[in-house]
């Protein structure tokens, strides 16, 4: 390996990416409270920032395979930091729709900008271990976000001298904006990191090229290209929806506080996700991926419905347990869906992302059956949807390559091989 600093700076990047991404679980409460808006409502700022990827993840990749990985991932922090500097200056609801959607845009850009760039700097021989520590650096920044906006919160109401110092630079009353001075300074910090850094050439293999638009509308049309493209956006309106929900709806059902209690279970949902993460890898070397998922499927349904209709003490249990049984969905759905067609997994891969749309829309749909119904319990039941949706991808998925496991023959695994390498290429594409 000799692009050890790039390798750094891609870890560097999925933290940054989760920080970003992820802080909107633990500070929702208080955007609700600070706006004075409902569920509904409240569900437009998720949705300025997830639409983000259905807009651009696709033109994303047109844009690296036209001016290279250094240009976009500085165009994607610059907007990161135009947008968190736009909404602590100006922190009204409208501006913070624009400002959510410029951070969301530079999400999307590193995304797909940043997966080629470490498979270049690590070698292909070691991609598969360095993409499970950048998960790992993804897991961890989205377990400390809550943390960290706790300790913002915290500074401004532990004394005088610390709330006046805070007061001086954000609004009465929205201490948690301290968050977004911090995703200011930190993609200030990733500019110069991009800039400074020497980047490699990255050569891509013809199959991973982004290609045309007129490939991926082609792909639009085909039923299997839908069906993942929907599996991946039911993961991320489940895994969203669940993260921006847990604090409200702890503090409405059960009376516990949403800073002191709320944010650290939304911390546990993240930090056993990551847990499930490295069980996965384990488990995928036991058990086949369609069946782990299935199991996966139900075994978050059943965690769910307790947690929503159970009491506090298992309300609190439960809802990390689901974090950790959808931890491996979003690997499991990328590889079935890439293994599951022999050619264009470029064009594939980047409309799978633009699936992360699902993000935008589930906390609105929440909203308006919660205000609708006097229950954000019923308006949660909505999950159910994507959770069943994934256990019908687990049971109907048809890849041409299956995962190996530790119980498959040589025989079979040669037999397999022989027919499959006929029609598939497949190299840097399985994930799993």
């Amino acid at each position: 390996m000799k692009h050890k600093l790039i390798i750094l700076f891609v870890l560097c990047t999925f933290f940054v990416i989760s920080l970003m991404t992820n802080s909107m679980g633990p500070i929702f409460p208080a955007l609700i409270d600070s706006y004075a808006i409902g569920l509904t409502l409240a569900g437009l700022f998720p949705f300025a920032f997830f639409i983000a990827y259905g807009v651009t993840s696709i033109p994303a990749g047109i844009l690296v395979d036209k001016y290279g990985e250094r240009r976009v991932i500085i165009l994607a922090f610059s907007l990161a930091f135009i947008g968190a500097v736009t909404f602590v200056c100006l922190p009204s609801f409208s501006i913070a729709m624009f400002s959510l959607f410029c951070i969301g845009t530079g999400m999307s850009l590193l995304q797909v900008a940043v997966n080629p760039l470490l498979r270049q700097a690590a070698g292909p021989e070691h991609f598969a271990f360095f993409s499970v520590l950048a998960q790992l650096a993804f897991g961890g920044a989205a377990t400390l976000a809550p943390l960290v906006y706790q300790h913002f919160v915290a500074l401004d109401q532990a004394s005088a001298a610390s709330a006046n110092y805070v007061q001086q630079l954000l609004p009465e009353n929205m201490s948690w904006l301290a968050m977004y001075w911090l995703f200011a300074v930190v993609a200030l910090a990733m500019v110069l990191f991009a800039s400074l850094v020497k980047m490699p050439k990255v050569d891509k293999l013809a199959d991973e090229s982004a290609g045309a638009l007129e490939t991926h509308l082609h792909l639009f049309k085909d039923k299997t290209v839908l069906k993942f493209f929907f599996a991946i956006a039911a993961y991320v309106a489940l895994e969203q929806g669940l993260a921006n929900s847990i604090s409200v709806f702890l503090s409405q059902y059960h009376g516990l506080d949403t800073l002191s209690v709320g944010a650290n279970v939304v911390s546990d949902f993240w930090f056993y996700m990551t847990l499930g993460c490295l069980l996965g890898l384990l488990l995928l070397k036991l058990i086949d991926s369609q069946i782990l998922l299935l199991s996966f499927s139900l075994s978050s349904l059943v965690c769910f419905l307790v947690a929503i209709w159970g009491p506090s003490q298992l309300a609190l249990i439960c809802f990390p347990l689901v974090g950790f049984f959808i931890s491996i969905m979003w690997s499991v759905i990328f590889s079935l869906a890439l293994n599951s067609r022999a050619q264009d997994h470029g064009s594939f891969a980047g409309i799978l992302c633009t699936g992360i749309i699902g993000g935008a829309f589930i906390s609105p749909i929440i909203g308006v059956i919660s205000e609708l119904s006097g229950e954000l319990r019923f308006g949660m039941l909505v999950l159910l949807i994507p959770m069943a949706y994934i256990g019908y991808v687990a049971l109907t998925a048809r890849p041409l390559i299956k995962n190996t496991t530790l119980f498959s023959t040589k025989a079979a695994s040669k037999d397999d091989g022989s027919k499959q390498m006929a029609t598939t290429n497949t190299r840097g594409n399985k994930l799993l």
